[in-house]
């Protein structure tokens, strides 16, 4: 089975017959993101994220990539799974990191990554890419992506209980899918499948939301250098104000037949 995936014995109630069934749900479960640098003898415990497994390498660059924390691959010398959610991240010889970029308490939720910041201030991060050549959002490409979206999530449609992150060329084929119980994790696990497949920035990429347009997933999306979001259900003020300030293209309620562009 799918290690994000859980079966688990439920009652059934319908029309007042009940039943015992097998269900699936995502599993959720706690991964601890460390990272060792060169002249350091013992890791440092970055954050603890509640996530689904799977992709946890690329959860752990996302994570640091988008926290502005590395800039590049090549400061990575190596990214060990241990076992026991656990990632280890090595530094290369005279990389260091700004731990106070990215002031986090120890423990954030799969829901939200930003509420684990100590302060307002740490919110905001600065993207090295400046986004000038977006993704052209045509009608006929836009009103497809849902539906190409549903038919790749697998553990959506096993589970229900799932938010998906995935990246569209500018004529609408479906480049990659990442999936998770939290939302910023799923968008996490791509964008670090990208900065380590030295991909960055997603320019003239599109990038679908399964699930509502967060700040944080704005901010994440400007990090990586991505014109153009779309999102399934709504965005917050906050995401709209960054969108408009960094010139993104910010699409809302995404339907068959209708959407609402905020920027």
């Amino acid at each position: 089975m799918n290690e994000g995936l859980h079966s688990i014995k439920i009652t059934k109630t319908k029309n007042g017959t009940s039943l015992v069934r097998e269900d699936l749900v995502a599993v959720e479960a706690p991964l601890e993101i460390q990272v060792k640098l060169w002249n350091e003898g013992e890791p440092r415990a970055i954050s603890v994220t509640m996530r689904t497994p799977g992709d946890d390498e690329e959860l752990a660059l996302g994570f640091l990539f988008t926290e502005g924390l590395l800039k590049n691959y090549t400061e990575v010398k190596a990214i060990k799974y241990l076992g026991e959610n656990v990632v280890k991240v090595y530094l290369n010889d005279g990389v260091t990191m700004d731990l106070q970029k990215a002031e986090r308490n120890f423990y954030t939720t799969s829901s939200c990554g930003v509420c684990g910041k100590s302060s307002i201030e740490a919110i905001t991060t600065k993207t090295q890419f400046i986004i000038k050549n977006k993704a052209i959002s045509q009608d006929k490409i836009l009103f497809g992506l849902k539906a190409k979206l549903a038919a790749q999530q697998s553990l959506f449609t096993a589970t229900g209980g799932i938010h998906a992150a995935a990246l569209f060329s500018e004529t609408g084929e479906l480049l990659t899918l990442q999936e998770d119980v939290g939302r910023h994790n799923a968008l996490d696990k791509l964008v670090g499948e990208a900065f380590r497949k030295n991909e960055l920035p997603l320019e003239k990429s599109i990038l679908l939301l399964s699930g509502r347009a967060s700040f944080e997933l704005i901010q994440k999306a400007t990090m990586a250098g991505i014109g153009t979001i779309v999102s399934v259900g709504a965005p917050s003020s906050l995401a709209v104000d960054l969108a408009r300030e960094n010139r993104q293209t910010l699409i809302g309620f995404l339907k068959e037949d209708s959407y609402n562009r905020y920027s």
